[in-house]
C-alpha cells in the first residue's frame, strides 16, 4: 500500500496551492504557476497571493478574510474562496473548509472547481483519519479532474477502501488503473499488497515482483523497490519458501532505508535452509550497524545463534555476552534519551534550531537538535503521530506570540487615541471659532452669487450685449462716450464737421463686436455661475461634516476606547489558554516520544531475556559435554 506519511508528505506541502489552482487552467497536479498567469483585477487579492507565495500563509488567510469581509475582492469571489478552503484544509480545519466548498457547489460552481474542492477535502480528511468522512468526499468526485490527479484520486479510494478492509475492492480498482498507460508504479504496488491481502497471493506476489526487479530512476522508486523485495522476502519466509526469500531480499540495496530489515531477512533465510554459515555475512554486517533500529538489535542476538548452529560455542557464548553488554549500554542510553526528552530538551531543541514566523502544515523540520543519542531520534520523529502533535504544539506557540503582539500592539493603539482626544480637544476652539467665521464669509459670498445671478438674468433678457463687455471693451466705449461728450461741448465749428460720423462707425463697430460676443459671453457666464454653485455646495457640505465631526468625535474616541478594551479583554482571556494548551500539548508530544522509545525498552527487555537464556543453554550445554567427557574416565 502506497505510504500514507508519503500521501501526508505531499499534503500538507500543496493542498493550498492545490486548492487555489482549482479555478484555473493547471499544467501539472498541484502546480503554482497557473496563478500567475491569472489575471489579478483586484489589489487586495494579490496581496495576500504575495503573502501565500512566501509561504506566510497565516499572515496570508487572515488579510484574504479581511478583504473579504470589506468586500475587496468582489472579481476574485470564487478564487478567493477556494483559497481559503484550502488554507484552512493546510490548518486541518477540515469541516469549515468543507462548509466552504459545499457553499461553492451550491452556488453553482464550475464542475472542476467541484471536483478538486472535494478530492483535496478527501485527501486532507485520510491525512487527519476520518476516514469515512473522506470515503464520503472522494466518492462525490465525479469525472472533471485533471489526468494528472486521477491516478492520485484513484490511490487514496484505494487506500480508504483497504483501510476498512475491502482488499477486494481495492484490487478491482487499481486493477483498473494499472491497465491505462502510464499506471504509476504506486498504483501497481497497491495492487499487488490487495491481492496478496484478499486472498490472491500468487497474483500479488507476481505483480510485486515485476516492482522489485523493475529499473528505477529516482531514489523514491527506489525506496519503493526495495520496500516491495522485503514485503516479499518476508511473506515468502512466512510461507517457508526461504530460497525464494533469499531471492527477494538480496536484491535489497545495502544503503537503502529496508536494507537492516532485508539483511536480517537474508540471514533467517539462510537458517532456515540450515545454512548458518551463509547466515553470518549479513548478520556480522547488521550487527555493527547503529543499535536503534530494532533490526539491528534482533541481529545481535541472531549472529551468536548462527555461531552456535555451527557449533562455535565460545564465538556464540562471546557474541551472546557483547550482545547483553549492548543491550544494556542502549537500555541506558534510552533512560538517558527519555530524561533529556521529559525535560523538554527535544521540543525545545526542534523549535529552536527550526524556527518559523508562521504557522500550518506546510512547516517541516530541517535540523534535528543536539540531544545525548540522537539515533534515537530517527524512530521517534518518523512517525506521523509524533509530527502531528508536534505541529499543533508549534502553531500553538505561534499563536501565543501572536496573542502577546496583539496585547501590546493595543496599548500602543491606547496611546495613539488618547493623543488624538488630547489634540482634539486642543484644536476643537481654533476649528469653532475658524467655522463661524467661514459660516458668514459663506453667506456673504452666496449674496453676492444671488446679485450676479440677478444681473445676468436682466442682461440676457434685455439681450445687453454691452453687459458681458469686457475690460477693454468698456474702455473703448468710455472713450466713445467721451469723444461724444467733446463734440457736443464743440457745437457747429466746422472743424469737427466729420467727427460725428467718424463716432457712429466707431460706436457700431464696437456694437456688431460685442454682439458677436454675446452668446458665447452668456454661456461662459452661466458656465461660472455653475462653478460657483459647486464650490459652494463644496464649501458648505464641508462645513457641514466639520460641524458634525465635530458633534461625532467624542463618541468614535469613545467607540474605540470600547473596541480596544474589548480587544484587551479578549485577548487576556485568551493568552492564558493558549498557554495552558502549549504546555498540554508539549506534555502530549514528549509523551508520544517517551512511547516510542519505551517500546523499544520493551524490545530489549524481550531481546536480554532471550541472550541470557540462551547463555544459560550455552552453560548447560557446556556442562554436559564436560561430564560427558569424563564419564570414560571414571
Amino acid at each position: 500500500m502506497r505510504s500514507k506519511a508519503f500521501l501526508i508528505r505531499a499534503t500538507r506541502r500543496l493542498v493550498a496551492a492545490a486548492a487555489l489552482a482549482a479555478l484555473l487552467p493547471a499544467s501539472g497536479a498541484l502546480a503554482a504557476e497557473p496563478v500567475l498567469q491569472h489575471v489579478v483585477k483586484d489589489p487586495h487579492y494579490g496581496d495576500t497571493l504575495f503573502h501565500f507565495y512566501q509561504d506566510h500563509y497565516f499572515t496570508s488567510i487572515t488579510t484574504l478574510m479581511t478583504s473579504q469581509h470589506f468586500d475587496r475582492v468582489s472579481h476574485h469571489a470564487d478564487e478567493a474562496e477556494v483559497l481559503r478552503g484550502g488554507l484552512l484544509l493546510s490548518y486541518g480545519l477540515h469541516r469549515e473548509a468543507g462548509e466552504i466548498f459545499a457553499q461553492l457547489i451550491e452556488k453553482g460552481a464550475s464542475p472542476k472547481v467541484r471536483d478538486r474542492a472535494w478530492y483535496y477535502l478527501a485527501k486532507i480528511r485520510y491525512q487527519r483519519g476520518f476516514l469515512a468522512d473522506a470515503e464520503q468526499a472522494i466518492d462525490r468526485v465525479e469525472n472533471h479532474l485533471p489526468p494528472e490527479l486521477e491516478d492520485d484520486r484513484g490511490l487514496l479510494k484505494a487506500n480508504l477502501l483497504m483501510a476498512r478492509g475491502d482488499y477486494a475492492g481495492a484490487a478491482a480498482l487499481l486493477n483498473g488503473m494499472t491497465q491505462r498507460v502510464g499506471a504509476g508504479q504506486y498504483a501497481r504496488f497497491n495492487l499487488g499488497v490487495a491481492l496478496v491481502r484478499s486472498g490472491d497471493a500468487a497474483a500479488g506476489s507476481a505483480l510485486l515482483d515485476e516492482i522489485g526487479r523493475a529499473p528505477a530512476a529516482d531514489e523514491e522508486f527506489r525506496t519503493l523497490r526495495d520496500k516491495a523485495n522485503v514485503a516479499l522476502g518476508f511473506a515468502a519466509l512466512q510461507d517457508d519458501r526461504a530460497e525464494a526469500a533469499r531471492g527477494y531480499l538480496e536484491r535489497v540495496r545495502l544503503d537503502s532505508l529496508h536494507a537492516n530489515k532485508a539483511l536480517l531477512g537474508f540471514g533467517w533465510a539462510a537458517a532456515a535452509l540450515k545454512q548458518p554459515a551463509k547466515a553470518l555475512v549479513p548478520w556480522t554486517e547488521l550487527a555493527q550497524r547503529d543499535d536503534s533500529d530494532s533490526a539491528v538489535l534482533e541481529g545481535r542476538i541472531a549472529l551468536p545463534y548462527a555461531y552456535a548452529e555451527l557449533g562455535a560455542l565460545g564465538q556464540s557464548l562471546e557474541r551472546y555476552n557483547e550482545a547483553i553488554a549492548a543491550y544494556d549500554r542502549e537500555g541506558v542510553h534510552l533512560n538517558e534519551s527519555i530524561a533529556a526528552i521529559r525535560a523538554g530538551k527535544l521540543v525545545d531543541g526542534l523549535i529552536e534550531r527550526n524556527p518559523g514566523d508562521e504557522m500550518g502544515w506546510f512547516w517541516t523540520l530541517r535540523e534535528l537538535p543536539e540531544l545525548p543519542h540522537a539515533g534515537h531520534l530517527a524512530q521517534v520523529l518518523a512517525q506521523h503521530e509524533f509530527q502531528e502533535a508536534f505541529k499543533n504544539y508549534r502553531d500553538l506557540r505561534f499563536l501565543s506570540s501572536n496573542l502577546q503582539q496583539w496585547a501590546d500592539s493595543l496599548g500602543v493603539f491606547g496611546d495613539m487615541l488618547a493623543n488624538r482626544r488630547q489634540a482634539f480637544a486642543q484644536r476643537l476652539p481654533e476649528v469653532r471659532a475658524g467655522a463661524k467665521a467661514n459660516e458668514s464669509g459663506l453667506d456673504a459670498v452666496q449674496r453676492r452669487r444671488d446679485a450676479l445671478a440677478g444681473d445676468l438674468e436682466r442682461a440676457e433678457a434685455q439681450a445687453d450685449g454691452v453687459a458681458f463687455a469686457d475690460a477693454r471693451q468698456r474702455e473703448l466705449l468710455a472713450r466713445i462716450d467721451g469723444v461724444r461728450a467733446a463734440l457736443k461741448n464743440q457745437g457747429s465749428d466746422p472743424q469737427f464737421a466729420a467727427a460725428p460720423d467718424r463716432v457712429r462707425l466707431a460706436t457700431g463697430a464696437l456694437s456688431w463686436q460685442l454682439a458677436q460676443d454675446y452668446p458665447a459671453r452668456v454661456w461662459e457666464a452661466k458656465k461660472a455661475l455653475q462653478t460657483i454653485d459647486a464650490e459652494l455646495a463644496e464649501a458648505r457640505r464641508r462645513d457641514t461634516a466639520l460641524a458634525q465631526a465635530q458633534r461625532d468625535e467624542p463618541a468614535r474616541f469613545g467607540a474605540f476606547d470600547g473596541r480596544i478594551a474589548e480587544l484587551d479583554r479578549r485577548i487576556r482571556a485568551l493568552i492564558p489558554r493558549v498557554a495552558a494548551l502549549s504546555r498540554e500539548q508539549q506534555q502530549v508530544v514528549q509523551d508520544i516520544a517517551v512511547a516510542a522509545l519505551t517500546r523499544q525498552q520493551e524490545r530489549l527487555a524481550v531481546y536480554v531475556t532471550q541472550a541470557r537464556f540462551a547463555v544459560a543453554q550455552l552453560h548447560d550445554r557446556a556442562s554436559v559435554a564436560k561430564e560427558a567427557d569424563r564419564a570414560p574416565a571414571q
